[in-house]
């Protein structure tokens, strides 16, 4: 079966999260992903060694890629990923701000050389501004952007407990590529785009940052509670187990107060989301009582009968064997793995089939051959016209 992406080729100069992500989803859709590592290797290579001996994060974000060991301070080795640029239809890098340029492959000057060519520069806060030269990660990328003060309790700010700015980043990188070999197929050109860590999560601040600006309303760390809607969290059981459920809007609250808390009294006294808001302490006094007088079971199946919104406070293991998980083998160095999906599903597709994470180097030799000076290979040609 044919994959959208087939015929591309990927240059990744690449490592960590935020670039592995956009390039394994390419992968994923059929492209051909070189991912260039250093000759130790991409860090994230030793993030952990919990599965199997290896990283967890390496094993989720490079499956499908080929890997090839190139030492850029070496005169040879730039060579070869010039040539491999040359035939390349994107390029993306993440190293630090400024590497690239040093080396001799600023995407302004690739762009120049190769107007066919996509290129994707990853960084902590973009190309220009105060910070733009500094090296930044995920968890002081949350810091920055006040997404750690909005998460967690009363008692202190918390980090988001997955590298969500990486993973922004790299969803906007890979919408971003898409969308520039799309216009391509109309206008012939490439496209130079730049992501950076801080950008994407500042988008998802949007929410709290228009309350703050035209309201003056400041978003409190709220636990396990959403901090603008009310009620809408966690509440213990008899049977100490934690159900979270939402109220939505007003209709909702309306049956909660009569089918849940038998109080439809309420409705009269807290009509709307505000007022519910601003007597957040009363009100919680009540919910909390009524959520105590019952098992998480009997809980669960009266919300569900009012037509509400209801789930399980879960943990990691609960997660690992949830009856929605789905699941796949990929093949690792170290034998299969099996790991959560991603989240599309194609109706063209019925048994998506996923290739291996490489070895470090796994592939130096073969591409080394292929892109070798010895090669022969014109670098005047232009990017998605190389021959396949």
């Amino acid at each position: 079966m044919i994959k959208p992406l087939e015929g591309i080729t990927v240059v990744a100069v690449e490592q960590a999260v935020a670039a592995p992500y956009a390039s394994s989803r390419l992968a994923d859709a059929g492209a051909r992903v070189i991912k260039v590592e250093r000759p130790d290797g991409d860090f994230a290579r030793n993030y952990d060694r919990l599965v199997e001996g290896q990283s967890a994060y390496f094993v989720w974000l490079n499956r499908g890629k080929e890997s090839i060991c190139l030492d850029l301070t070496i005169e040879e080795d730039r060579e070869i990923l010039a040539i491999m640029i040359a035939e390349a239809d994107v390029f993306i890098q993440n190293l630090k701000p400024g590497s690239m340029e040093k080396l001799g492959f600023g995407s302004g000057n690739l762009r120049k050389r190769f107007p066919r060519l996509i290129t994707c520069d990853i960084s902590g806060f973009g190309d220009g501004g105060a910070f733009s030269h500094l090296k930044a990660y995920d968890l002081i990328v949350q810091a920055e952007t006040g997404l750690c003060a909005i998460t967690g309790t009363a008692h202190g700010p918390a980090r988001v407990g997955v590298s969500v700015c990486d993973i922004s980043a790299g969803m906007n990188a890979h919408t971003a590529i898409l969308q520039a070999l799309l216009l391509r197929e109309s206008t012939g050109q490439g496209t130079a785009i730049q992501v950076s860590l801080f950008d994407a999560v500042a988008d998802w601040m949007n929410v709290p940052v228009l309350q703050f600006d035209y309201s003056g309303y400041e978003t409190k760390r709220a636990g396990v509670n959403h901090p603008s809607l009310f009620p809408y969290g966690a509440y213990r059981c008899a049977d100490g187990k934690d159900v979270i459920f939402s109220v939505q809007n007003d209709r909702e609250w309306v049956i909660f107060c009569d089918k849940f808390l038998k109080q439809p009294e309420l409705t009269r006294r807290f009509a709307d989301n505000m007022q519910r808001l601003g007597n957040r302490a009363e009100l919680d006094q009540i919910i909390v009582a009524r959520f105590s007088e019952i098992s998480s079971n009997q809980a669960m199946a009266e919300l569900e009968a009012a037509g509400l919104a209801y789930g399980r406070l879960n943990q990691i293991e609960d997660l690992s064997t949830h009856p929605h998980v789905r699941r796949i083998a990929v093949s690792t160095p170290q034998g299969d793995i099996d790991m959560i999906a991603p989240a599309a599903i194609f109706d063209t597709v019925k048994s998506p089939a996923f290739r291996p994470v490489p070895a470090l180097g796994a592939h130096s030799e073969a591409i080394r051959n292929e892109f070798g000076p010895q090669s022969r290979r014109s670098m005047n040609k232009e990017p998605g016209r190389a021959e396949r």
